[in-house]
């Protein structure tokens, strides 16, 4: 029986993580668990609730009684709140602008860490975040740290939002993705940082299927060591 591999692929806002992760499933015929899509579902339902960054205890509270659901349909990971989906609500500006401060309350990360650890006891899943490597799965069977520069995911990020009609400028796209850089990177909870042994992947000028071959040729490496 070919082993079910764990698969951890952290980096930083607009790399490309949850693209590349949901096409790397799909190949391996894995689940895609996307830990940035349960982040953002509590910090929905936060806002929903009227509360603000500030409002920690009730905001662990949400963490630790939502009813939380993934379904992969058509091709795509959809997410459910309260039996509601919310797929296209969590990526709001609105809620893009307060999800790194509610993942940095120890209680909201603690909540997300114990129900992600048991989804992927088994093995067969690959998830993407900011602290997989080095905080939630330490022990994954392959890591990547996927990154691009500044300019590429404000880019990325600016298209994307467009496309869903919003409009946003460009330059205060950069300056928030280096402000999220910064939050990610200096929280106290496991901070976004490049584990020891995870394989730097940088995306500003690598495709898509360059980034999953890479990926996947890894995996193939891996399982016939083992």
């Amino acid at each position: 029986m070919t082993q079910k591999l764990t698969i951890a692929i952290d980096g930083p806002a607009g790399a490309g993580k949850s693209t590349v992760a949901q096409i790397v499933a799909r190949r391996l015929g894995y689940i895609y668990l996307d830990t940035g899509a349960m982040y953002r579902a509590v910090t929905w339902k936060a806002i929903s609730c009227g509360l603000t960054s500030n409002a920690a205890m009730e905001i662990i509270a949400i963490a630790e009684t939502i009813d939380l659901r993934l379904a992969y349909i058509d091709g795509k990971t959809r997410v459910f709140v309260d039996d509601t989906e919310v797929t296209g609500d969590i990526r709001s500006p609105e809620v893009t602008g307060m999800v790194s401060a509610v993942a940095q309350i120890a209680g909201v990360r603690e909540a997300m860490t114990r129900l992600l650890r048991e989804l992927a006891r088994d093995g067969g899943v690959v998830l993407d975040g900011r602290d997989i490597g080095t905080y939630v799965l330490p022990d994954a069977d392959i890591k990547i740290f996927l990154t691009a520069s500044i300019e590429e995911r404000a880019k990325r990020r600016w298209l994307e939002l467009k496309e869903k009609g919003y409009a946003v400028d460009l330059e205060q796209l950069k300056d928030d993705i280096r402000c999220r850089d910064d939050m990610d990177c200096k929280r106290e909870l496991a901070p976004l940082v490049r584990a020891k042994d995870a394989v730097l992947v940088d995306t500003t000028e690598l495709s898509i299927e360059g980034a999953v071959q890479t990926i996947l040729k890894l995996c193939e490496e891996k399982t016939r060591r083992v």
